[in-house]
């Protein structure tokens, strides 16, 4: 890939990941049993494919935080030869595949809608990964203190900036010689702007935990425990009949939610509505 063209939203690796976890999130907010981001998320971005090792690699770029700009150089570099070592044809099929299961599931224009917040970022790093010996210094130079000024969370000087820029040109023909990596869609956080702390940590933790099956079922099930005993402790200030009932009968079917190996779709969404169920309780109690 020519690093003349333009950055492609649809071929960025961290910006589709991002993608498709806003794209879980929205299909079990919505029950949509039929949802296959999460398979998608599973079947291309794991440990075992090329595109999972690149996103490792975005995600180092876009979270770590230094202080120094020097440690911060020091590891993009380590990245960028980390990214060196890559798969690169199997690298671009699985992304090709990748992009045709999008396609096949779920309408593209919709999906790639969304406002990244860390677009410029994940927009050099893109860049930084797929720059040639044709590329200006002034380009490069750019990309890298994008990253750099992230990783740092300070503004670099345009001092320092423009001296990069003449050191890269000066060293340009050596260099040719040698060489021969967090929120929803504006109308989604409208419509779900009134989720609750609890149920916001519960997407999160599936979002981020949808490769390790063990660690995500260990969160419900703590969380079970904790939504169960909130349940008990609103019984005995519930005074209608038939609401007693019904929150007994709540309460005996949470303890389901902590059956079976894997978690499902349907676990997260009733843990959900188990939260929204403690808060309204919290409300009347209040009222």
């Amino acid at each position: 890939m020519s690093s003349n063209k333009k950055h492609s939203k649809i071929r960025n690796t961290g910006i589709l990941f991002e993608l498709l976890t806003r794209q879980i999130t929205v299909d079990v907010l919505n029950n949509n049993k039929k949802a296959q981001a999460a398979n998608i998320l599973k079947e291309f971005f794991n440990k075992k494919t090329q595109l999972g090792r690149e996103y490792e690699l975005y995600k180092v770029l876009t979270t770590e935080n230094y202080k120094s700009e020097n440690k911060a150089n020091h590891l993009v570099d380590a990245v960028v030869d980390a990214r060196k070592k890559l798969k690169e044809t199997s690298l671009k099929r699985e992304k090709y595949n990748l992009i045709k299961e999008i396609k096949k599931n779920y309408d593209v224009t919709d999906f790639f809608m969304a406002r990244i917040p860390n677009y410029k970022v994940n927009a050099s790093i893109f860049k930084l990964f797929n720059s040639n010996l044709n590329e200006s210094p002034a380009q490069k130079t750019e990309n890298r203190f994008t990253i750099v000024e992230h990783i740092t969370r300070k503004t670099i000087s345009n001092k320092k900036k423009e001296k990069a820029i003449t050191e890269g040109y000066k060293k340009q023909e050596k260099d040719l010689r040698l060489l021969a990596y967090g929120i929803l869609v504006e109308k989604f956080n409208k419509k779900y702007s009134s989720l609750s702390k609890e149920q916001k940590t519960l997407l999160r933790e599936y979002i981020n935990n949808i490769s390790n099956t063990n660690s995500l079922k260990e969160f419900i099930e703590s969380e079970t425990v904790k939504v169960k005993s909130k349940l008990q402790s609103f019984l005995p200030s519930v005074d209608d009949k038939v609401t007693k009932i019904k929150l007994n009968e709540a309460v005996n079917q949470a303890d389901t939610l902590m059956k079976g190996r894997i978690v499902e779709d349907k676990q997260v969404v009733t843990l959900m509505r188990y939260y929204q169920l403690v808060k309204e309780l919290k409300n009347v109690k209040n009222g």
